[in-house]
């Protein structure tokens, strides 16, 4: 999705479908605001014109030129004056209101259509979270400016409405002249805000890298590389290249406003200037009273800027909606995965089977599962190996249904699964992944999220640790299950408790990791994608021999580099190049002598090689 793709065809047409949207939400989140939201906003667009006309009586009436009520206008300018102190504050307590009440409904729609993404291709495609970015500055901020736009829209109207009826009482041409001379504002002001569209697009990527650097610079897990190699003025160099490139495209459009607007204000003033001449001429020749041109001269000023105000209001608002558009593309996004419409139920045990299955990214892509056929039986355990890039982990992928298989199906005991409800396939599914998460909450609540029915079990979480041999280092921590696993909370003036939050060692993360999938004791499938990959020798033994044991009776895929932990696998896969070159038990492979046995006979040698230089050393 290119930038000139989404702008030539999103830029255009008045918006009137997130105009409504905007109005709608605004209405369902505080209905009693909006409407006094409204009635202020009226009665400050008349506010200015009845200033006017109370200060023309007074004039007139003081100098005798006419017979006009001088206190009771007097009075009441006094009065409008004091409404104009109060009704903004008002105003902005109701604008503020309904801004929090608006970003609390439409942040919570915006993550609930999110998290109704069953797959991860959107998450993977940088496109959606360019999309994404925007649509979450949109939710936060823009139907609560929609609405403040579109009143400030109508209080100007109001208030141009009000003063050319007033200044066609005294001069039509002059007042011909200014409603012409704002129409080159209105048009540029709409023209810019496109503009900027246009740029915030564009400039997306550029703002995505940078915050990728400053992030980089700033993590933690990344802090000790950048120090030892050095990479902190590279990382630097490259954020401040992809800000001043950011900065190039934002300087061409500042420049481009700054001569469209100065030529608009030279217009403007030239516009106040004339009618303001005429206005003096027409008295000195005894046409009108001085109340007339005081009110000339404010009806002029105010049409101009008011105006002038209407177009910037449009063109703001113009850009609210075009931005508001990425929150509505993705709230109205359809469901990445297809759904069956009327899902079997999930059946009991059975073997998966894949018949079959070729799997890519895209049709740019090349490639990643060719024509693969697996059954993996009910109750056994079976072992994927290959060299990195063999598709080992899209496999699993394909097997949690993040993704659909480019062709060819996958069956749950003779049941495809896409003819499954995604989330009944889940539940029956535990996993370690290589690349596990680190939650920033208490130890008991990391492993409580691994089974969300189970998150206040504290003995289902305590034997989920136990199990994976966790429990000791936990009950050592400060708060024991309820300590803190992050940092990230602490104040300046507890930063040193250590009750206030610990971090644990990579290998504890693992371990914790495992006993979030353990907690989830009615799943029937199992995957551990390198589940010791963090672990020093004795606690990867360790934990395969927990694994082993908890693997009993339910399905198991594993996924290892190191061939000595999966060789009692009922089952050994070998894929290379997307695709099944063996498969067969430990003995067996190695009996035929292909790659399992050469991949086993190298890390062999290694270890012999080790022992040989330690056993020489000593």
């Amino acid at each position: 999705m290119t930038a000139q793709g989404v702008t030539a065809g999103e830029e255009k047409g008045l918006r009137l479908r997130e105009l409504f949207t905007a109005l709608r939400l605004a209405w369902q989140a505080g209905p009693a605001r909006l409407i006094g939201f409204v009635a202020i906003t009226v009665v400050m667009a008349v506010v200015p014109v009845t200033t006017a006309w109370l200060l023309k009586i007074i004039v007139d009436g003081l100098i005798g030129q006419a017979a006009a009520p001088v206190m009771p206008a007097a009075i009441g300018l006094i009065s409008v004056t004091a409404l104009t102190t109060m009704l903004p504050h008002a105003r902005r307590y109701l604008r503020a209101e309904l801004g929090r009440s608006l970003e609390l409904s439409t942040q919570d729609r915006l993550y609930a259509e999110v998290n109704g993404f069953a797959g991860l291709a959107r998450f993977e495609d940088p496109a959606f979270l360019d999309r994404l970015r925007l649509a979450e500055q949109a939710a936060r901020r823009i139907p609560g400016q929609v609405v403040d736009g579109v009143l400030g829209i109508v209080q100007s109207v109001i208030t141009v409405l009000g003063f050319v009826g007033s200044l066609a009482v005294i001069s039509p041409v002059i007042t011909g002249a200014v409603l012409l001379a704002a129409v080159p504002t209105v048009l540029a002001e709409i023209s810019l805000s496109r503009r900027r569209f246009r740029l915030m697009w564009k400039v997306s990527p550029m703002e995505r890298r940078e915050f990728f650097y400053g992030r980089l610079l700033a993590d933690v897990q990344a802090a000790k590389e950048i120090r030892l190699f050095g990479l902190g003025d590279f990382l630097r160099g490259r954020m401040r290249v992809e800000q001043l490139r950011a900065n190039v495209e934002h300087r061409k459009l500042d420049r481009r406003e700054l001569a469209v607007q100065s030529g608009l204000s030279l217009l403007s003033a030239g516009t106040v200037g004339a009618g303001l001449f005429y206005a003096v001429s027409q008295a000195l020749n005894g046409v009108g009273t001085p109340g007339d041109i005081s009110m000339f001269v404010m009806a002029v000023a105010s049409v101009q800027s008011a105006l002038v105000a209407l177009a910037e209001q449009l063109a703001a608002t113009h850009q609210d909606l075009l931005l508001f558009g990425h929150f509505l593309a993705i709230v109205d996004m359809e469901p990445d995965l297809v759904r069956a419409e009327r899902p079997q139920p999930m059946p009991e045990g059975g073997d998966i089977e894949l018949r079959d299955v070729w799997f890519r990214y895209s049709e740019d892509h090349p490639w990643i599962l060719q024509g693969v056929n697996l059954t993996i039986p009910v109750g056994s355990s079976v072992a994927l190996v290959g060299l990195n890039g063999a598709g080992k982990s899209t496999l699993v992928k394909l097997l949690c249904r993040f993704y659909e298989p480019t062709s060819g199906s996958i069956l749950w005991n003779g049941v495809d699964l896409r003819d499954l409800a995604v989330e009944d396939l889940r539940k029956r599914v535990g996993a370690v992944f290589q690349d596990y998460m680190s939650y920033d909450f208490t130890a008991a609540e990391n492993i409580g999220l691994g089974d969300l029915p189970a998150f206040q079990d504290r003995d289902r979480i305590v034997a989920a640790a136990e199990r994976a041999g966790v429990d000791d280092v936990l009950e050592r921590l400060p708060n024991g299950y309820d300590t803190m696993l992050s940092r990230v909370f602490f104040s300046e003036v507890d930063k040193d408790d250590p009750e206030t939050g610990v971090v644990l060692s990579g290998g504890q993360w693992q371990r914790l990791a495992i006993a979030r999938a353990l907690l989830r004791d009615g799943c029937e499938l199992m995957i551990l994608d390198e589940p010791s990959a963090g672990l020093d020798a004795r606690a990867e033994h360790e934990i395969h021999r927990r694994l082993r044991t908890l693997r009993e009776g339910r399905t198991s895929l594993l996924i290892s580099h190191r061939l000595g932990a999966i060789r009692d696998a009922d089952l050994i896969v070998v894929l290379a190049d997307g695709k099944i070159i063996e498969q067969g038990g430990h003995d067996e492979l190695i009996r035929v002598g292909g790659s399992y046995a050469e991949l086993f006979r190298l890390q062999a040698e290694g270890y012999r090689d080790d022992v040989a230089l330690v056993g020489g050393e000593s």
